[in-house]
């Protein structure tokens, strides 16, 4: 594995009937989880969603700060912003 990571911000919708990415809000990424907020539950749902969608594992996806709320800082191991929003599905906002 390389030594780049990729650093987005994430807006997470728990409680949604279905997963997914559900485009972006200005520069977050928004991340629809049927998980609740409650006790960690969205937080390991989110690394896991991520992890799966980007194939990568669970370790390489770190929750940096926003532990406690919705708007999330993701940090990625081993890929770049442009490769992480390609896998996602979305065009990266510009600077």
């Amino acid at each position: 594995m390389s030594g780049k990571a990729a650093t987005v911000t994430v807006h997470v919708l728990p409680r949604a009937s279905r997963e997914g990415v559900a485009g972006l809000s200005g520069r977050a990424i928004r991340i629809r989880l049927t998980a609740p907020p409650l006790t960690n539950r969205a937080n390991e749902a989110l690394v896991r969603f991520l992890a799966g969608e980007l194939g990568l594992s669970r370790a390489d996806v770190e929750i940096v700060t926003g532990l406690r709320g919705r708007r999330k800082v993701v940090r990625v191991a081993g890929m770049s912003r442009a490769s992480l929003f390609r896998r996602l599905g979305l065009e990266e906002p510009p600077d």
